[in-house]
């Protein structure tokens, strides 16, 4: 009997093995495409294509439809990211542990779309799961992080996951719409260029065995603030039918016209050229460029301080605006929201996200230095914030919760459920993320970003955020599940997750995600309200 187990061990051992194996070859994973046939491989049963290029465009102009190209394309590594505007020479030892990026290579020809998929050319039609990167609008790709890998969360749910990279910071947003008809969608051509990759999935993803009339559009951070821009977009509607917006309403409203044109004029300026010269931006090296754009951030962000305008998000930064042409609204008026009033949304935040204990090298602060700090930050309302804090979070213990909990990313995502829910249209579902990472000593809490390995199912890939313990693999099961049943009938919940509402402005339902998930209504409306006074 022991010998007849041993054996049937080892062929189950064996038919895992084969299962994992990855599958390479000239004929293998080939499917066609608008533009010309690709190859990708096949790894742990899911179809594999990474770099396959959606467009191509000209500096400062809009994307187009890639050249077409004979035989099969070999697509099975990333291909090249946006250039960032400060290049990666040096990190942080410690929380590049943490993270684990991954820098990829740069080039301004860098529209590439990556697809995960359970099967191809087999006539299913499996939801679409479309990922934007994080990263502000000037930085991250689709590798950036090993969270972003589509395979597990593929095989996990029989979707199709597909991720992008595209132009970003002065390559995707500098308005030269002053200088020439060429540059009419300049100012906003990075969006323009995510719109290119949803096109390129409507024509292109039933190939690959997904559904091009069901695709969910998912980002986190940045990326969380490009789906709320493509939300706002009236050319992008109907590329895409579900929304997932993760830590990315901290933007509400964008530059207008004057002032983007503005900050060309002192691009141009920095570069000692006239605005006859303004072709010549086209073929500066990136460098020059980049440098010149900083220079003129910093001379509008001026001006307007002295002017007293609000300046968006953390910093005038690069961005997209109301340009009156592919964006006529700004993100939170009223069109924006009748725009996509049919859109189911699924919103939310991590608990912690930039919280100051991690960036001010305060985790191990004690109660008093905790105090100390608060008092410095709120003044005489550090005893109304402390009440507040602990109103929100009653059960935590440790001194530095009080001063960690994110009171910038969350009260926009709670503005846009309110806004949106009001329309009694399409369902929104809110939550928050607040398990606790057990990573260096329980620091990075749940730190910006924790979600993602979460969501998309990769615990293993990222034992170095998570720790990888058996409360993770949990949790990610039900997160990724929740991800993955909202993206194929709007609709979040399953049966390991208590019932989750849809959120409405009386219910105020939130699901808390946590290695004991439960449904509350909203615990920090004092909070903000408080922090928004100030």
């Amino acid at each position: 009997m022991k010998k007849i187990t041993t054996c049937l061990l080892a062929v189950l051992f064996i038919c895992i093995a084969a299962d994992a194996q990855i599958q390479t070859g000239e004929n293998v994973a080939i499917t066609n495409t608008d533009a010309g046939k690709v190859r990708g491989y096949i790894h742990n049963s899911i179809y594999t294509y990474k770099g396959i290029p959606y467009a191509t465009a000209k500096r400062f102009e809009a994307p187009q439809k890639p050249k077409p190209w004979t035989g099969v394309r070999s697509s099975m590594s990333y291909g090249p990211v946006a250039p960032l505007e400060t290049p990666t020479t040096s990190v942080q030892d410690e929380s590049e542990f943490a993270f684990h990026h991954d820098w990829g290579y740069t080039n301004e020809d860098c529209m590439r779309v990556n697809v995960w998929t359970p099967g191809i050319n087999d006539g299913k039609k499996r939801p679409v799961m479309f990922w934007i990167h994080g990263g502000g609008y000037s930085a991250g790709s689709s590798q950036e992080l090993p969270s972003y890998d589509g395979e597990n969360l593929s095989k996990t749910g029989d979707v199709v996951v597909v991720s992008i990279n595209h132009r970003l910071n002065i390559l995707g947003f500098l308005d030269m719409s002053a200088y020439g008809e060429k540059y009419k969608h300049s100012a906003n051509v990075s969006i323009i260029d995510i719109k290119a990759a949803l096109e390129w999935v409507k024509a292109n993803i039933a190939n690959f065995g997904g559904d091009p009339n069901n695709v969910t559009i998912f980002g986190q951070s940045g990326g969380g603030a490009k789906v709320n821009t493509l939300m706002a977009m009236p050319s992008a509607k109907g590329l895409f039918q579900k929304a997932i917006n993760e830590s990315g309403s901290f933007r509400t409203t964008m530059l207008d016209k004057a002032t983007t044109q503005a900050l060309t004029a002192e691009v141009l300026k920095a570069l000692n050229l006239q605005p006859s010269q303004a072709d010549s931006l086209q073929t500066i090296p990136f460098a020059q460029l980049s440098d010149a754009g900083r220079k003129a951030l910093k001379v509008i962000a001026d001006q307007m301080k002295a002017q007293g305008k609000t300046i968006p998000g953390f910093g005038l930064s690069w961005g997209p605006s109301v340009d009156g042409e592919d964006l006529p609204y700004q993100l939170f008026s009223k069109e924006a929201f009748e725009l996509s009033k049919d859109v189911p949304l699924l919103i939310g935040t991590v608990k912690n996200e930039f919280m100051p204990s991690l960036f001010s090298g305060m985790s191990n602060a004690t109660q008093d230095q905790v105090m100390a700090y608060i008092k410095k930050q709120r003044g005489d309302k550090a005893d109304a914030y402390i009440a507040a804090v602990k109103k929100a979070y009653p059960d935590d213990t440790k001194p530095t919760d009080l001063m960690d909990v994110d009171a910038m990313f969350r009260p926009g995502a709670v503005s846009q459920a309110n806004e949106k829910s009001a329309l009694n249209a399409a369902p929104v579902y809110m939550y928050l993320f607040t398990w606790q990472s057990p990573v260096m000593d329980g620091k990075y809490k749940a730190v910006h970003c924790m979600e993602l390995a979460f969501v998309f199912n990769n615990i293993a890939r990222c034992e170095e955020m998570t720790g990888g313990n058996k409360d993770a693999y949990a949790l990610a099961e039900k997160v990724s599940k929740a991800w993955i049943n909202f993206a194929r009938s709007g609709n979040p919940n399953h049966k390991g997750l208590p019932n989750w509402p849809a959120y409405n402005t009386t219910n105020t339902a939130t699901m808390h995600f946590d290695n004991t998930c439960v449904v509350k209504p909203q615990m920090d409306k004092e909070l903000f309200d408080l922090v928004s006074a100030q």
